[in-house]
């Protein structure tokens, strides 16, 4: 009997690591990280001087991360402005204030480069609908058969 509650004590134990590491494996990837995954394996065309309605803002800290439907504008291949979408469909400016004012926010690849606030979170600009199309992908070439 002792056996029996031993072994089974060390199965739950196992069962309950095992189902830790997988949730802190989900845990791990957030928004930010998925779309940074997409624009790095399909790239992006480039981002002309215009004002997006299109694009995903996200602010991180640490390996949190919250990602936001917004509007930039774009201007000699610089973000100018960004603006967060309200649920009722208007606008409001992002507010928070850059450690490094004199660092241009430039666009390359889809994706604008970080900036860093001075709570030191890190905010990114995403085009997303500037992603490429998903490459198609090889054709499998049939089995051997018995001709």
């Amino acid at each position: 009997m002792k056996r029996t509650l031993t072994l089974l004590s060390f199965v739950i134990s196992i069962a309950a690591a095992t189902a830790q590491t997988t949730k802190k494996a989900d845990d791990e990837t957030n928004c930010y990280l998925k779309w940074a995954q997409k624009f790095e394996s399909r790239g992006a065309e480039d981002v002309a001087d215009g004002i997006y309605t299109d694009v995903i803002i996200t602010f991180r800290n640490g390996g949190d991360a919250e990602c936001f439907n917004g509007k930039v504008e774009v201007k000699d291949g610089k973000v100018i402005a960004m603006f967060l979408k309200m649920e009722d469909g208007s606008y409001e400016p992002v507010k928070k204030k850059s450690k490094y004012d004199k660092i241009p926010v430039t666009v390359t690849n889809g994706m604008s480069s970080t900036i860093v606030t001075k709570e030191d979170e890190l905010i990114n600009v995403l085009f997303i609908k500037k992603i490429k199309p998903k490459k198609a992908g090889f054709e499998k070439a049939p089995e051997p058969g018995d001709d």
